[in-house]
């Protein structure tokens, strides 16, 4: 194995260990422990409604037993379409105590997603909120799905807000009524039933434990093959970079979707590994969010800038109390500077930033507790996780300290591959090492920074600019809420800048104005010759905005001129 140098362990906080001596276990036995530790410690408290860690396992070994008499095999794919709810963390628990190999799934997804996730990796059962039914309903004949199970909202709250939202409802007509069978599809409620218990016994942690999919670093959704063993030494990477919060007890937000893997690994499993309480909430609404924090007092809040940053521009921030939060575990993109400074004054919390991918289970980078926090930043390595900056186009040795490149990565938290895709899989695993696709440089101290996706490169005139640099200068005129920069086909230069501008409530900007504000911060080469002015951006689940759906629109105009410039040619003819 490439012996490499490793600056970044003279920057860890004295606490951490630059070596961790891993337990290879199944997952589902960071929940054991923390029952056998902490059987009366809540666990999850959803408005009305908490268990405790005893019953938490409970449940889970209860939802296993009847799931193996449902007909559920070791290693069948396990579909949950479902938003942040007591019911989803019971499902996800249970199926792998059952053996299962979970598949989240995000409930947004559309037709064609739906019919691609689920037959790419044959899922046998699916597990969804009520909601969807008229979505999945006539796509039934096209899926692979031999058994499904529906749970409503209501399904996880207590005497009467169960009752309440029922009637409220079946009132509003938003509730949709599911054809209940008993032969193909079920209520949720009876994988709780009985007292019957389970757990497989035969589960190798080196074996798959999730089926994350993602776009990756190339093409279509792939399915990342990430096994309890990945995702376990990720939690134990996590508890090393972060051993302060084992001192007391912890309450973790759970705002970020449990069916994305940075929220599963950070509102989840780390959470749960530690005996922490799990507020879950099933969709972000800035207002409610304010509202647990101030009734629930969190003291952990994973998230994104974007998430942050909403909240500090509600107006009637102020009336909430947010000082009970301690630690900001943010990811998916940088947090400028000046909101870093607001939401430390207005909730005292330490921000810590970080970065990772879901071919990494996810988290690779986080800057340190006590040690330097350098802006911009993603941080040092974890644990036993190498990270190197190599060539863009040959990859191979590392490049010098504050040389861009591309960034590789290895650890015990990458990946098995990606589910039959062969190809793909050798794409982004080279010799050990993860491929991530991102442009980056790393300075003398280890310090490591991201500078643009490599796939986000623009290349106008031979020249070559990254896009967030551009986002940084933009974001930090004052009038400016949110701004993207996406290179567009030119016939002459190959691509031209083009910006995107979400600007503050009430203010007006010019294209004249944003332009010559460039022209003061930037290169010529670098200066927007395009700018579009937008109430909103299309983002992810996460808050990172989706630079790759702005480019494609650009490319399907460019198709469509060129197509009836094509027509009007041949009618003149």
């Amino acid at each position: 194995m490439e012996n490499i140098d490793r600056p970044w362990l003279k920057a860890y906080d004295p606490e951490v260990i630059s070596s961790i001596d891993y337990e290879k276990v199944p997952l589902h036995r960071l929940l054991d422990r923390a029952a056998e530790k902490w059987p009366k410690r809540k666990a999850v408290v959803f408005q009305n409604w908490s268990a405790s860690y005893g019953k938490l396992r409970r449940l889970t070994e209860i939802f296993a037993a009847n799931l193996k008499n449902m007909g559920l095999r070791k290693g069948d794919r396990v579909a949950l379409m479902m938003p942040n709810t007591p019911q989803a963390l019971v499902a996800y628990w249970g199926c792998l105590r059952a053996g299962a190999v979970v598949v989240w799934t995000n409930p947004l997804y559309m037709e064609t997603e739906i019919l691609h996730h689920f037959n790419d990796c044959e899922a046998r059962f699916l597990i969804a909120v009520d909601l969807l039914w008229p979505r999945l309903e006539k796509l039934r004949p096209e899926l692979p799905i031999e058994k499904y199970f529906f749970t409503s909202i209501a399904d996880g709250l207590a005497f009467p807000l169960n009752l309440l939202y029922n009637l409220k409802a079946r009132r509003e007509g938003n509730r949709p009524s599911v054809p209940f069978d008993n032969k193909t599809i079920f209520p949720f409620k009876q994988l709780l039933k009985g007292s019957e218990t389970y757990t497989c016994d035969r589960i190798d942690p080196d074996e798959v434990a999730l089926l994350q999919y993602t776009g990756g670093t190339t093409g279509v959704a792939k399915g990342c093959m990430l096994t309890h063993f990945n995702m376990g030494a990720n939690v134990q990477q996590c508890k090393a970079m972060l051993a302060e919060l084992e001192k007391e007890p912890q309450t973790f937000l759970g705002v970020l979707p449990y069916f994305h893997i940075y929220g599963l690994t950070t509102c989840v499993n780390w959470p749960v590994s530690i005996g922490a309480t799990l507020i879950p909430f099933p969709r972000y609404v800035p207002q409610d969010v304010l509202k647990g924090i101030h009734k629930h007092r969190p003291t952990v809040f994973p998230g994104a800038p974007s998430v942050y940053i909403s909240l500090l521009q509600q107006k009637n921030v102020a009336k909430f109390d947010m000082k009970s939060i301690n630690y900001c575990v943010s990811g998916s993109a940088p947090m400028p500077i000046e909101y870093i400074e607001k939401f430390n004054e207005m909730t005292e919390a330490t921000i810590l930033e970080g970065f990772g991918l879901t071919e990494a289970s996810p988290v690779t980078h986080l800057n340190p507790i006590h040690g330097t926090r350098k802006s911009g930043s993603i941080g040092l390595p974890f644990p036993d996780t190498d990270a190197k900056i190599v060539d863009m186009d040959v990859g191979g040795e590392s490049l010098p300290a504050g040389k861009m490149g591309e960034l590789v990565i290895r650890g015990p938290q990458v990946m098995k591959g990606y589910y039959n895709r062969s190809d793909a899989t050798a794409d982004v695993l080279r010799n050990g090492w993860l491929y991530t696709g991102d442009i980056a440089y790393m300075d003398e101290e280890g310090y490591f920074f991201i500078v643009d996706r490599k796939k986000d490169l623009i290349i106008s005139g031979g020249y070559n600019i990254y896009p967030r640099e551009i986002d940084e200068v933009l974001f930090a005129h004052p009038k400016v809420k949110e701004a993207v920069t996406v290179g567009i086909p030119h016939g002459g230069r190959g691509e031209i800048v083009k910006v995107y501008l979400v600007l503050e409530p009430g203010e007006k900007l010019s294209r004249a104005d944003v332009i010559g504000y460039c022209r003061e911060k930037l290169a010529n080469y670098k200066v927007p010759r395009q700018v579009e002015f937008r109430d909103e951006l299309p983002k992810t689940m996460v808050g990172k905005v989706l630079r790759r759906a702005l480019r494609d629109e650009e490319v399907a105009k460019a198709a469509e001129k060129k197509k009836q410039k094509a027509g009007r040619t041949k009618n003149d003819a």
